[in-house]
């Protein structure tokens, strides 16, 4: 008999199996736009501006002749690049801020929190458009201002969840028996605030989604010669009382990355909760034998 296990139980839910779904998608295109492209994003023809969806422009062109397709696929590669890279800072600096605001001595302790008070009541996005302002737009600075926006946000809320597990049975069992604080922390703590700290990671990939868009849409994320969902909307909203569905297909592959980023972060944060785990494991055992 197959182990019941958290990736069956992810797929069981009909949002997560939506967020997963939407996610590989994305993900699947991103890959492939990074090896093949039905036409050049950045080729302009003239000859062929504002056809309608169909052969062999199956979204369309827009106003310059490029295939919306194409730029979507370009677009799907740069969205995922953003999502990653801020989702990979937002991880390392939440949870360095939450440990050392957890594990360490009481001043230690107290300069992480003033630390985490004052950075965020900064808003990621007016961050990100300071640092634009000096640097010059670039994903660089979309990426870096919302890792370091939510991994302020990831350690606030994952600080005191590690603070609370601290102090269970089973950590200070651990600590009776040898281990380190890192060694616990690893070992029993972060398996413990998973959940928390998955949600908030996925909401932290699904805003730099939306910041990339918003970003880019006002001029200081991706520069012109960047693909970019943000830019491409940016550049077709001005013909959008006279070719309205060109607009459509970059405002709802954005909707979609977000929803499904969010639900996939709902999902993960039920199967890796030990105590809804547990109620499942527990249901399971109980349940009646059906006699055929």
């Amino acid at each position: 008999m197959l182990r019941y296990s958290w990736l069956a139980r992810l797929w069981e839910q009909s949002t997560s199996r939506f967020g997963i779904l939407v996610v590989a998608v994305v993900g699947l295109v991103a890959l492939v736009s990074a090896f093949w492209l039905p036409y050049d994003p950045q080729s302009v023809d003239i000859a062929n501006r504002w056809t309608a969806p169909g052969w062999p422009h199956l979204l369309g062109t827009d106003g310059s002749g490029r295939d919306i397709s194409s730029l979507l696929m370009a677009g799907a590669r740069t969205t995922v690049w953003v999502a990653l890279g801020a989702g990979v800072i937002a991880t390392l600096i939440g949870l360095a801020l939450a440990a050392l605001g957890a594990l360490t001595a009481r001043w230690v302790r107290e300069g992480v929190a003033v630390l985490v008070d004052i950075l965020i009541a900064f808003p990621v996005l007016l961050i990100a458009m300071m640092i634009s302002a000096v640097w010059g737009g670039s994903l660089w600075v979309v990426i870096v201002s919302v890792g370091i926006g939510f991994g302020v946000n990831i350690a606030r809320v994952t600080r005191p969840e590690l603070r609370r597990v601290l102090h269970s049975d089973f950590v200070l069992a651990g600590q009776a028996s040898g281990l380190t604080p890192w060694q616990n922390l690893w070992r029993h703590l972060l398996p413990n605030v998973a959940p928390v700290f998955i949600v908030q990671l996925s909401w932290a990939m699904a805003v730099a989604v939306l910041a990339e868009a918003g970003l880019s849409y006002l001029g200081f994320g991706a520069p012109p010669t960047e693909p970019s969902w943000g830019l491409l909307l940016a550049e077709l909203q001005s013909y959008i009382s006279v070719y309205p569905l060109t607009v459509v297909w970059p405002g709802l592959a954005i909707t979609l990355t977000v929803l499904g980023l969010n639900l996939l972060g709902d999902g993960l944060r039920d199967v890796t909760d030990p105590t809804l785990s547990r109620r499942g494991a527990a249901a399971r055992t109980h349940m009646p034998a059906v006699v055929a």
